[in-house]
């Protein structure tokens, strides 16, 4: 599994049209090939700062199979009005899980 990380810093005042952008994108996201489900955080600290994290079976579904797909054009177009800068994305692999 691949957790992909996007750092997303929004423009002010458009927080709550982001936030909402977000749950309407997120059909798309489980619907895409290879997508495990998603979560949204948004910094206390930054409130402009948010955390997009998807889960993914492989690194090709996201940067392949769903960045090349309609959904991706709509994900953008419901939520890339609101990004004050281009987003950050990285993908990750777990090494360690202890809680």
């Amino acid at each position: 599994m691949i957790l992909e990380i996007a750092e997303i810093e929004v423009k002010p005042g458009t927080e709550a049209r982001f936030e909402a952008g977000v749950a309407a994108a997120a059909p798309l996201f489980r619907a895409a090939r290879g997508c495990l489900g998603l979560e949204l955080q948004r910094s206390i600290e930054q409130p402009l700062h948010y955390r997009l994290f998807v889960r993914w079976e492989t690194l090709e579904n996201h940067t392949v199979d769903f960045r090349q797909s309609a959904a991706f054009q709509q994900w953008r177009a419901l939520v890339g009005d609101c990004f004050a800068l281009t987003p950050r994305v990285g993908h990750v692999s777990r090494v360690l899980h202890a809680f």
